[in-house]
């Protein structure tokens, strides 16, 4: 008579957390703040291009000092770029899975066609899917330099005149910094709500504050690359 080697084991706590409705939209509202976070600082560190190459440059320059002599060169940057990239990727797979569940709940179409939701509410998963894409051409057009025209290596001002001097790669820019601004305006409310924030007296300062932080990043990430196109930065 064979043994029954097998034992029970328990499901881990992440496990169970993550398998759970709440626990995928945590996952998307903690990496959503994560990922804010870094664009307020990566929107502030564009904006020093107003004051000319040198300052520019040497900002570019000591990103890849940071916590030297503790870190080694550049390792600072390549933590945060893995932080960055479980960010993004725990929202999208979140994000995925949580769409994907909220149609197998409601498999019949509405009878009655009406405007559920903002505009930005409806194009959420278009923004996202806009958004992974532009992620993957920026870092080939300012970080490999592989599909900017005329890229030089250790020159990120040139670089960036360089990408914004070209229609399709302003055209680029502009959309998916529209993308962006509807995506965190949505995405702040719904984290918000999420991690138990939007509590009697809050919601309209809350609201405020989404619209603000969208505005401020759209405006300040698209200030660029019209500056370029207008001959403000060249």
């Amino acid at each position: 008579m064979a043994l029954d080697t097998r034992t029970d084991r328990r499901p881990s706590f992440a496990g169970v957390l993550w398998r759970s409705t709440v626990g995928k939209k945590t996952a998307m509202a903690v990496s959503g703040i994560v990922m804010l976070l870094y664009l307020v600082v990566h929107m502030l560190g564009n904006l020093k291009i107003f004051f000319g190459a040198p300052e520019f440059n040497g900002y570019a320059a000591w990103l890849r000092t940071i916590g030297e002599p503790f870190l080694h060169h550049e390792w600072f940057l390549w933590l945060a770029r893995v932080v960055l990239v479980v960010a993004v990727v725990t929202h999208a797979v979140a994000a995925y899975q949580l769409s994907r569940r909220d149609l197998a709940a409601r498999p019949a179409a509405y009878v009655h066609r009406r405007r559920r939701a903002s505009y930005a509410t409806r194009t959420m998963r278009w923004g996202g899917v806009i958004l992974g894409l532009f992620i993957v051409w920026h870092i080939l057009d300012l970080t490999t330099l592989t599909v900017n025209p005329r890229a030089e290596s250790g020159h990120p001002y040139e670089n960036v005149v360089a990408s914004f001097s070209t229609w399709y790669g302003t055209t680029i820019y502009l959309v998916a910094m529209l993308a962006l601004g509807l995506h965190v305006r949505h995405g702040f409310w719904s984290a918000a709500q999420t991690l138990g924030a939007n509590r009697p007296g809050l919601d309209r300062p809350l609201k405020g504050l989404a619209n603000g932080l969208a505005a401020l990043l759209t405006l300040g990430f698209i200030a660029v690359p019209v500056s370029v196109l207008t001959g403000v930065v060249s």
